[in-house]
């Protein structure tokens, strides 16, 4: 076991790698990620995300309109108002300093380059604490951000097609996907399935998902599930164009190895020890109070008997 204290991969690690194995270091933690690969994201300039509003009348229709039958009526005159502070988001930040040894990397990268395969572990260490705050981050995560009236509770605990629908009557303005934790995925097809309405499956990145009116369920364990077995599911529109949710980030950083994010040799110090800075720059931004639904009270933990001469 390595020391909790050092500061680098131990050369016994690096040795074991290099000599014992063929295969790059398996990481349990590392999932699909599919909010990241579903949410399309928006370069922010100056690191800050403004979403302008128009501004909603309470003493009338936002724009007077007349509608013309015959004669020569007096015309309205209007025009659309914004928001006078509209809403800005910045650009947060993920940063971590990679240390490795000289030696261990000159001595043991025979097999498997073993600074490409720690920049590489961190880097999946980024983007999954990314996807996480991208859910549960207090000021732009999406489970936090959905507007009050955005918001229902499953009508029985469980999460029914009833209930999906009741969300896509929240967001039914081009919605994209539901997301869920995956024990709420499992828990959905088993209340779809006892209804006799098992749900159709579709193919996104080569992995399967169920659906509900033509909606992939998608699954992410970043979504919580309480001690007492209750999760929530989100229904989204996304997108810039559709008024949607968007991800943001600044791409051409200096050491980009992605669009947001980079890796910069930081050198070398008296110890041999070589440093990099990993960071990525993101938020996420809602353009539209409809575009996101939440879906609360959903048990995870109940199931059904079924008669085995039906089945």
């Amino acid at each position: 076991m390595s020391d909790t204290n050092q500061l680098t991969l131990s050369a016994r690690a690096a040795r074991n790698l290099a000599t014992a194995t063929v295969t790059p270091p398996q990481w349990q933690e590392i999932t699909p990620r599919w909010l990241l690969k579903l949410l399309p994201y928006v370069d922010v300039d100056g690191g800050v995300y403004r979403v302008n509003r128009v501004l909603q009348r309470q003493d009338g229709p936002t724009v007077d309109l007349l509608t013309v039958e015959t004669g020569e009526p007096k015309l309205p005159s209007t025009f659309v108002d914004y928001e006078d502070d509209p809403h800005e988001y910045h650009l947060n930040t993920i940063q971590t300093v990679l240390h490795t040894h000289t030696r261990v990397t000159d001595l043991y990268s025979n097999k498997i380059d073993q600074l490409r395969e720690q920049v590489r572990l961190t880097v999946e260490a980024v983007k999954e604490r990314e996807e996480w705050e991208l859910l549960n981050h207090a000021n732009v995560g999406l489970l936090n951000v959905v507007a009050p009236q955005q918001r229902i509770v499953t009508r029985k605990g469980t999460v029914t097609p009833d209930d999906l629908d009741e969300l896509i009557s929240l967001v039914w303005k081009k919605p994209a996907f539901f997301l869920a934790h995956p024990k709420a995925v499992a828990a959905f097809g088993r209340e779809a399935t006892r209804r006799g309405v098992p749900p159709p499956t579709v193919t996104l990145f080569g992995s399967p998902f169920i659906t509900w009116r033509g909606l992939p369920l998608i699954p992410s364990s970043k979504i919580p599930i309480s001690e007492e077995g209750k999760t929530s599911v989100l229904l989204l529109r996304v997108g810039e164009n559709h008024r949607g949710v968007v991800g943001l980030q600044k791409a051409g950083v200096t050491g980009e190895i992605e669009p947001g994010l980079s890796v910069r040799y930081m050198g070398t110090n008296e110890n041999s020890i070589a440093s990099h800075l990993v960071t990525r720059y993101f938020s996420a931004a809602v353009l539209g109070e409809d575009a996101i639904a939440r879906l609360d009270d959903v048990a995870v933990n109940r199931y059904h008997e079924y008669d085995a001469a039906k089945a």
